[in-house]
C-alpha cells in the first residue's frame, strides 16, 4: 500500500515574490534576499524564510502558513539536528527508514489550536538531520522509548544500581571509621585512657589501672604487632580484647632493656619493666584483690574471661645469648607471684602470663632447663616438618607471610596453590600443639587485609596478627566481603 504523507501547502513562485530565490545546479534553492545564509534547512536563514521549504527534486515551494513571520520560528533547528542524530544512534534502521520516506511529520503544538496546522516537512533523501521548525519554533516531539530510549533508561538502571549498592555497602563502614577518628582524636567519656598521662590521674608512674577498666571487653584472639607504637602500650591492646602483646627489646649497658622499633626510637624511660612487667605486675594485683570475699591470685587480666592467659612477646633485637638472660632475670616480679605459665615434668601449668622468645631468642637457652622452665619458643612455622618444637618447648610457629607465602594484592585473596600452602602449614602446627601465626600480612588494601584475615581464620591460625586494632576487633570485617561473594569473586 502507497504511503501517504499530511497534505501540504504549496505555494506558487509568484507567491513568494519579493522574497528572491534562485535554484542552483545541484537542485537546493535558496531563498530570501541574504543570498547563501538562507540556504534551505540552515539555521541561519531569516525568520520570514526559514518556514518555507524548496522541494530540491521538483522546485515546488512547500511553506507553514501561519509561521512564516513568526520571530521565535525555527529557533529549535539545531536542537533538531541533534535529536535526528541521537535517534539514528538509538533506532538506525527506524530512522533509515523515516529519511527513505522523504518526511518527518512534526505535531502540532496544543498551544495553537483553532489555528490551521501542517507541519510536514518535504526534504531532500540525502539531507540527514534538516528538520525544520513549526509555527512555535519547536522541534519535532516524539515519545522517546518510540525511537529506543528504553535502551538508554536500562543502561542508565544497570549503571545506578551497583553504585547504589556499593555506597550502601561502604558507606557505614566510611562513617564508623570517620566516627571512630574522631573519638580517638577527642576522646570518649567511656574510654578509661582518655585522661592517660595527665596531672593529677595517677597515671605517671605507667602502672594506674581502672578496676573496671575491662569490664565488658571480650578477649580476642588477635596479636598486638608492635605493641609499643600504641598510645598507651599493653593498655591500649588489652581494652582492644587482644590476647597477645609485643615488645621490641634492645640490651644497652648495664643490663637495661630498652623498647622501641629501631634504635632511633629508644628512650631511657622506654624500658621493658616500666612498659611491660611492672603494669601487668599491677593489672593482675588489682584483679587478685584480699578481701573477705576473695583471697586468691589466680584470676587474669579479663574479667568476662579470667582463665584467658596473655601471652607476652619478646622480640630481642640485640644479641639473643645475651640478651635472652636478662630478660629472664626482668620478669621475676611476675614470676614471684606465680603469674608465668611454666613447664614442670613435662607438664604445662597454663597462668596468667605466657613468655614467649621470637627474633634472636636462643632456642638451646629456652629448653635449657629440662625439669622446670616458664619461658616458650617462637618456632618457624615453614620449618615444622622434622624439627624438635612441639608444645613442650614452643607456644607460637610463626612465618612472615610476605616471604613465604608472597603477593596476593593483583589475585584478591590468595592462590589455590597458596592457599595449600598455608593449609599445610597449619595443620603441621596444629599437630605439634602450636599456634601459628602468620606477620607480615598486607596491611592494603583494606579489601585485600581483610580477605586475608578471613582465609587465615577459617584455615584455623591460633592467633591473628594485627596492626589495627580497631578493625580486627571492633567491626565485623567478614561482612564487607558480602557484595563481591554476591558477585562470584
Amino acid at each position: 500500500m502507497e504511503h501517504q504523507s499530511p497534505p501540504l501547502i504549496r505555494t506558487s513562485e509568484s507567491e513568494v515574490q519579493g522574497v528572491g530565490h534562485e535554484v542552483h545546479d545541484d537542485g537546493a534553492t535558496l531563498i530570501g534576499s541574504r543570498g547563501p545564509r538562507a540556504r534551505v534547512g540552515s539555521r541561519r536563514a531569516s525568520p520570514s524564510t526559514r518556514a518555507t521549504t524548496i522541494t530540491a527534486t521538483t522546485g515546488t515551494v512547500t511553506t507553514n502558513a501561519h509561521n512564516t513571520h513568526h520571530p521565535q520560528a525555527g529557533r529549535g533547528g539545531f536542537v533538531a539536528a541533534i535529536r535526528t542524530a541521537m535517534a539514528s544512534w538509538i533506532d538506525p534502521e527506524k530512522t533509515t527508514q523515516t529519511q527513505r520516506q522523504g518526511y518527518v511529520p512534526v505535531p502540532s503544538s496544543p498551544l495553537d489550536e483553532g489555528v490551521a496546522h501542517d507541519t510536514s516537512i518535504e526534504y531532500d533523501a540525502d539531507v540527514t538531520a534538516n528538520t525544520i521548525s513549526n509555527a512555535r519554533g519547536d522541534v519535532a516531539r516524539t515519545k522517546p522509548w518510540r525511537h529506543g530510549g528504553w535502551r538508554l533508561c536500562l543502561v542508565a538502571c544497570g549503571l545506578a544500581l551497583p553504585s547504589l549498592l556499593l555506597l550502601l555497602n561502604f558507606a557505614p563502614q566510611v562513617v564508623l571509621h570517620h566516627v571512630g577518628c574522631l573519638r580517638r582524636a577527642c576522646g570518649s567519656p567511656d574510654d578509661p585512657l582518655g585522661n592517660w598521662g595527665k596531672p593529677g590521674t595517677g597515671t605517671e608512674g605507667l602502672a594506674w589501672y581502672p578496676t573496671d577498666f575491662l569490664r565488658d571487653v571480650t578477649p580476642v584472639s588477635c596479636h598486638s604487632h608492635n605493641d609499643y607504637w600504641r598510645r598507651v602500650p599493653v593498655f591500649s591492646a588489652l581494652y582492644a580484647g587482644c590476647t597477645s602483646v609485643e615488645a621490641d627489646v634492645w640490651l644497652r649497658d648495664g643490663g637495661q632493656l630498652l623498647v622501641g622499633h629501631d634504635i632511633a626510637a629508644l628512650q631511657p624511660n622506654r624500658t621493658f619493666t616500666s612498659l611491660y612487667v611492672n603494669p601487668l605486675v599491677e593489672i593482675l594485683t588489682r584483679q587478685n584483690p584480699s578481701t573477705e570475699f576473695y583471697n586468691a591470685s589466680r584470676r587474669g587480666v579479663f574479667d568476662t574471661d579470667p582463665d584467658q592467659t596473655l601471652t607476652l612477646l619478646v622480640d630481642l633485637k640485640t644479641d639473643g645469648p645475651e640478651t635472652w638472660p636478662w630478660v629472664m632475670k626482668q620478669l621475676a616480679p611476675l614470676r614471684e607471684r606465680g603469674w608465668l605459665t611454666f613447664i614442670e615434668d613435662g607438664e604445662i601449668h597454663l597462668r596468667q602470663v605466657t613468655v614467649v622468645g621470637t627474633g634472636n631468642t636462643p632456642f638451646d637457652q629456652v629448653v635449657a632447663n629440662a625439669t622446670y622452665r616458664d619461658a616458650f619458643f617462637d618456632a618457624p612455622l615453614e620449618r615444622l616438618e622434622n624439627s624438635p618444637y612441639n608444645s613442650t618447648n614452643s607456644w607460637y610457629a610463626s612465618v612472615s607471610f610476605w616471604r613465604n607465602i608472597g603477593n596476593v594484592w593483583w589475585t584478591n585473596g590468595p592462590t589455590g596453590a597458596q592457599l595449600d600452602k598455608i593449609r599445610r602449614q597449619v595443620q603441621e602446627a596444629h599437630k605439634r600443639g602450636l599456634l601459628a601465626r602468620y606477620w607480615d600480612t598486607p596491611p592494603w588494601p583494606i579489601h585485600i587485609r581483610n580477605r586475608i584475615w578471613e582465609v587465615l581464620i577459617e584455615e584455623g591460625v591460633g592467633i591473628l596478627n594485627v596492626d589495627d586494632l580497631e578493625s580486627a576487633t571492633k567491626r565485623d570485617w567478614t561482612k564487607q566481603r558480602s557484595f563481591f561473594k554476591w558477585l562470584g569473586f
